[in-house]
């Protein structure tokens, strides 16, 4: 490979992790081609991707990024996974091929640019997604108008009770007529 391909390929995958949120580095030795497709499919319908580069022109390209914290840990077979929507739905993916797979498996982790242990990368997977997440908040924030305004009809509705009753008090022989 020529100094100027390698050059492409370092620009190629410098802008892809920059424009990434969530990078995670994985073990794949041993696994097929299809394995790998079927892996990035799953992560392409989570918002995410999947990258076999060169160890070398992988830790070149994220050294002074974003995700400069796993420029270290590019050794042997290993690839990246980067999200750009949702981190926690390309979690999700990661962790529902690692449980499929016997051999697949992963390293560590980047959420903008802090370090993850795999560990985290499973707890960030076990979290609500996005979507779920917004829906909680705006059930949320609809609870307290909600209760605002019952609160107001709860004292308006006691007052109006009161004045009927003072009401029918000072009228008793229009009630009994």
């Amino acid at each position: 490979m020529e100094r100027s391909e390698k050059a492409a390929i370092i620009e190629a995958i410098k802008g892809r992790t920059e424009s990434a949120s969530f990078a995670v580095l994985t073990d794949f030795k041993g696994m097929t081609v299809e394995e790998l497709t079927n892996l990035r499919v799953s992560l392409r319908g989570a918002g995410g991707e999947y990258h076999v580069v060169k160890n070398t022109l992988a830790r070149i390209a994220l050294t002074g990024g974003k995700h400069d914290t796993l420029k270290d840990k590019f050794h042997e077979s290993c690839g990246v996974a980067l999200g750009f929507d949702d981190p926690v739905a390309v979690a999700k993916a990661i962790s529902e091929f690692v449980k499929r797979s016997k051999i697949f498996t992963v390293r560590c982790g980047s959420l903008e640019g802090k370090a993850m242990t795999a560990d985290q990368v499973e707890a960030l997977a076990r979290l609500p997604g996005r979507e779920q997440l917004l829906g909680q908040l705006l059930g949320t924030m609809n609870a307290v108008p909600t209760s605002f305004v019952s609160l107001f009809a709860n004292i308006l509705r006691g007052l109006l009770y009161a004045l009927k009753a003072i009401e029918e008090k000072k009228t008793p022989t229009a009630a009994a007529a």
